[in-house]
């Protein structure tokens, strides 16, 4: 059994190796075009805003729109609660040195005082994306690919390291899914 314990601690290594290299090639590659745009989409997912703003579009229709909307809001509660309650007061990662990683000023967004792990944007905005998704399913490719860009855009500003968003990712996919369960269960609906 005490095999598996060095075995392990090296993967964690090896992994985290990865993490830092992935993200100092993205502050390594030169993207004019692309910052300023990527610092407004994470500045934007601020407190969810966009996924406010969407749900708010989608409540003013009835029926199927409006119970995704719901649905999406609760998933980014469950997913937000997760994150910035539970996650990063375990795992209480640094975020990164952007100036030691080289990150370009021009990307810069506030530096959260938050701990790094798990993204709470990129969480938030997946478990919007999934909760609204099990609702209307059209909306999965548009929605995933917003999440997608909304997570890369901490990385991308320097604020996250590409392990933090993958865990946010796959936890707001989780409570998209948990809350979407609990609405085609719930009685009345």
């Amino acid at each position: 059994m005490n095999q598996w314990v060095p075995t392990g601690r090296r993967v964690v290594e090896d992994l985290s190796a990865v993490d830092l290299a992935v993200y100092a090639a993205v502050a390594a590659t030169p993207t004019p075009t692309l910052d300023e745009r990527l610092r407004q989409l994470s500045t934007a997912a601020n407190h969810s805003k966009i996924s406010i703003a969407l749900a708010c579009g989608l409540a003013l229709v009835p029926g199927r729109p409006r119970r995704a909307a719901a649905v999406g809001l609760a998933s980014v509660a469950v997913a937000s609660a997760t994150a910035n309650l539970l996650g990063k007061s375990l795992a209480r990662r640094k975020r990164p040195d952007r100036e030691a990683g080289k990150v370009p000023q021009a990307r810069f967004v506030p530096m959260p005082e938050s701990a790094s792990f798990p993204s709470g944007h990129t969480a938030s905005a997946f478990a919007f994306a999934a909760g609204v998704a099990s609702v209307l399913p059209w909306a999965a490719a548009p929605l995933g690919l917003l999440a997608t860009s909304v997570g890369y855009s901490r990385v991308h500003t320097g604020v996250h390291y590409p392990g933090d968003v993958i865990a946010g990712a796959l936890l707001g996919t989780v409570a998209g899914s948990v809350v979407a369960g609990v609405d085609e269960w719930w009685p009345g609906r």
